[in-house]
This record gives C-alpha cells, sequence and structure tokens, in this order.
C-alpha cells in the first residue's frame, strides 16, 4: 500500500484511496446525512476527515468545562483526545432534533465511547448539543456543547 491510505470519506457511500496529504471534500446534503458523517470521521481519529466538517468560527466545550475557539484551536484539541485515546470507537444516538431550517440546525443526542488510554480499557458517554450551519454549500458544525448525562431520578 505504501503511502496510500483507505478512507471512507465520512459516511458517503463510497471509499476512496488518498494520500495523506488529500483532504475529502464532498458535499453534504442535509443535517442526518452530517451526524452520519461525523459519527464516522471522529471514529477514523483523522483529523483530515474531520476538518471539511467543521466551520471556520467552530467552538466545542468538552464536558471537562474546556472551550476550544476557531478551527486550528479545535484541531488541536481533537488531535491531542485522538493521540492520547487509541482504538477509539464513537456511536450515537437517540437524536432529538430542536430546529431544522434551509441554513441551520440545533440537536441533542446521547454518545458513547470506548478505547485504550495508557494501555489500559476506559469508556465514556454523555448527552451532547450542537448547532449546524449551511456553509459553502454543504453542512458544518458550528458549535457543540458536550456534557455528562443527567442522573435520572
Amino acid at each position: 500500500m505504501g503511502n496510500n491510505l483507505y478512507i471512507a470519506c465520512a459516511v458517503f457511500g463510497r471509499q476512496t484511496q488518498h494520500t495523506r496529504d488529500v483532504t475529502c471534500n464532498l458535499k453534504i446534503k442535509n443535517p442526518e446525512e452530517f451526524i452520519k458523517s461525523y459519527e464516522t470521521a471522529l471514529g477514523t481519529q483523522d483529523w483530515k476527515l474531520v476538518k471539511p466538517l467543521v466551520s471556520e468560527n467552530v467552538s466545542v466545550t468538552f464536558s471537562d468545562g474546556t472551550i476550544h475557539i476557531g478551527k486550528e484551536n479545535i484541531q488541536k484539541a481533537f488531535e491531542r483526545n485522538f493521540h492520547t485515546t487509541k482504538n477509539e470507537k464513537y456511536a450515537v444516538e437517540n437524536i432529538k432534533w430542536l430546529v431544522k431550517d434551509k441554513k441551520y440546525a440545533v440537536y441533542l443526542f446521547e454518545f458513547n465511547w470506548t478505547g485504550i488510554i495508557n494501555g489500559k480499557p476506559v469508556s465514556g458517554n454523555g448527552i451532547r448539543t450542537s448547532v449546524l450551519i449551511k456553509e459553502d454549500a454543504t453542512w458544518k458544525l458550528l458549535t457543540e456543547h458536550l456534557g455528562r448525562k443527567p442522573k435520572r431520578i
């Protein structure tokens, strides 16, 4: 295989072969397709697949309270997580749409992940709120906030 890497361009239903210098720039048609693409891209732990899915003005608040603003800062935070957590599996469930419009969408969902940190199996879960915008004829993440699942009473 040499320098080539087989990747799925998010969840666009086809595999393409790229060198490590090429990013995937397919257009995402709707918010539902974005969710599948984002979930798949995060699961690859490859920033080059996540990057086209986030706006230049993106902000992410992690469940530990840290806030990252701007694509460059988000890249650093995500790549740090990708480096720390090996063999990560990420899943989305229980999606609840709050608003879907022609240019923006807001949704809540639960997430689960497993992986290996420092040689030990780890896992986590939580709830996420995400805002998407239609930018350059494709759907992108504008902001998301990760939190812990509320305790049921």
